[in-house]
């Protein structure tokens, strides 16, 4: 049973169409994360301070959040393959087109496009990934899929850094988008056309009713909700934390950048240890909302750390990332009514409250800092991921057994 992808014969190479999805993954993160050691050059050349690196990171997660119920339709419509290589393709144009950007004004509106990019990636890459596994082996797939996000988030902060010192900022950006338009030619050769079709065609009404269902959902709005600090957070101490350590920890920009890259790189472990165990448990919401609370309060202590301080709290807030999201992406799998073919739909909606939520919060964390400062900020931020953890309790409690899907999936 697929997760809204058509499989047609035997499942071929599911292992390597895995390892080129990883990699996708990996150069997808990348491009999300690129900008954090651009910002000062940025600032720099066009007369911009972090108010304005708030609406540059807003600008990417609002766009990349509004299009993700619409990604979760098309894929329905021309298949998770397609869309999802499409997606990334039009992130890694864009990404490389802000090398080039003339004006704040021309870059706010080419990251724009490049979060709609990222949109049209993720939910359907997630159906993709778990239509190459039957249920009960997607657990580690979905983990491993997950936190490669981490590894690429790492790379975009710690590898931008380097190359921005030694070069400029338009480089990070350049890069970043050659880099991912080569994964996703590869992706088309690797990954095959008989995985990752449409969903099987249903009655119009009974489509536009299973539709409705997954958009009035409770359960899916809640763990959107929940986890819009999160979202905000993850972006915020990973854009943040270098130009914070560069201007008031006098850190060098290779210690910045490796700092930062420690509140992403540890959640590849978070995620394969969370995704298993969500499948083997019945307290995923007991998981996700210690998993949240933890990260929420190592934030609460930044303003006072040290880079010795400062790379243990990066370690214990990038594992609870990866552990929370790989848990809150093998959830929709276990809940009650929730058919196989509209996972994709279920994941593009909460994912879609968080990335512009996240946004926003991005958005209001530079503003603090311009007005008053790093340390208001920083405490903040850990108070939001912990308070909008409350609205958890729209989720139902989940059994060991997958939702059985309404629709037959061939």
């Amino acid at each position: 049973m697929a997760s809204g992808v058509r499989t047609e014969g035997p499942r071929a190479s599911p292992t390597r169409s895995l390892a080129a999805l990883i990699a996708l993954r990996i150069g997808y993160a990348y491009n999300w994360f690129n900008v954090s050691a651009a910002l000062p050059g940025i600032g720099a050349q066009f007369n911009v301070g972090p108010g304005e690196w708030g609406l540059l990171l807003a600008a990417f997660l609002v766009a990349a959040g509004l299009m993700q119920v619409p990604a979760g339709l098309l894929s329905r419509r021309y298949g998770a393959r397609a869309l999802s290589l499409a997606g990334a393709g039009l992130l890694g144009a864009a990404s490389l087109a802000c090398g080039f950007a003339p004006s704040f004004v021309a870059l706010l509106a080419l990251r724009a496009v490049a979060g709609t990019g990222a949109a049209l990636f993720f939910s359907p890459a997630i159906g993709l990934v778990a239509g190459l596994y039957p249920e009960g082996k997607r657990g580690l797939p979905l983990g491993s899929f997950t936190t490669a996000f981490s590894a690429g988030a790492a790379l975009g902060v710690f590898g931008s850094a380097l190359l921005v010192s030694a070069t400029s900022w338009p480089f990070a950006f350049l890069v970043g988008g050659a880099g991912l338009l080569v994964l996703t030619g590869i992706g088309m050769v690797v990954i095959p056309t008989t995985v990752g079709g449409p969903a099987p065609r249903i009655a119009a009404e009974a489509d536009r009713r299973a539709v409705r269902e997954v958009l009035r959902s409770p359960a899916l709005w809640g763990i959107g909700i929940a986890f819009i600090g999160l979202e905000g957070a993850t972006f915020a101490t990973g854009q943040f934390l270098l130009p914070f350590g560069l201007a008031l920890r006098g850190w060098s920009p290779a210690l910045a950048g490796a700092i930062e890259a420690m509140f992403l790189l540890p959640s590849v472990a978070g995620g394969p240890f969370g995704g298993p165990l969500a499948e083997r448990s019945t307290y995923r919401r007991t998981q996700l909302v210690v998993g949240g609370s933890l990260a929420g309060l190592s934030v609460l202590f930044l303003p006072w750390a040290g880079a010795a301080a400062a790379l243990a709290i990066g370690i214990v807030f990038a594992f609870t990332y990866g552990f929370v999201y790989s848990v809150m992406y093998v959830l929709p799998h276990y809940l009650p009514g929730l058919s196989s073919p509209e996972i994709p739909l279920a994941i593009g909606l909460f994912n879609s409250v968080q990335l512009a939520g996240g946004g926003l919060v991005a958005l209001a964390f530079g503003q603090v800092v311009a007005a008053r400062g790093y340390t208001v900020a920083w405490v903040a931020l850990g108070l939001i991921v912990v308070g909008t953890l409350a609205a958890m309790l729209l989720v139902p409690r989940t059994g060991r057994v997958p939702s059985p899907s309404r629709t037959n999936v061939a």
